[in-house]
């Protein structure tokens, strides 16, 4: 299984955020730690404002900040957002599986997605933000500067 790419940076935006503490980030910040197109991270951070992880402040001391739901978040609950409900594979795209009627191998793919998100279910969003990447995060996007 891989991630989305926008799962994965969304990951980072909060553990970023988490590590940062009180003191307000921004996007292009971020974006520039991470080395990723402003533009993509901005769609990102607008998604985890939606869920309620994110918070966005405007104007001069303004800039993004973690909510503590986003501090507490599951992670496993978070990639399950994320990503969606799709499937590991596609058997009835474009052009149909023929085996999809008699094949088991979609729901054993499921069952071990669902595996995936579960092992993940105990750890929050600042249970990843510990030592020893708490101070490896500090040091890509500092503190506040």
């Amino acid at each position: 299984m891989r991630l989305n790419k926008s799962t994965d940076l969304a990951l980072r935006v909060v553990m970023s955020l988490t590590v940062t503490g009180e003191e307000p980030s921004t996007i292009r910040k971020i974006a520039d730690a991470m080395r990723v197109p402003y533009s993509h991270l901005t769609k990102v951070v607008a998604h985890l404002q939606h869920l309620g992880l994110v918070e966005t402040r405007r104007g001069r001391g303004g800039g993004l900040a973690i909510t503590a739901a986003g501090r507490r978040a599951s992670v496993g609950g978070l990639m399950r957002r994320l990503e969606g409900d799709g499937e590991v594979v596609d058997c009835e795209g474009a052009t149909p599986c023929p085996l999809n009627t008699a094949c088991r191998l979609r729901g054993a793919l499921r069952q071990a997605q669902e595996a995936f998100y579960a092992s993940l279910d105990p750890l929050t969003v600042e249970d990843l933000t510990r030592s020893p990447t708490g101070p490896v995060l500090i040091g890509l996007i500092g503190r506040g500067a």
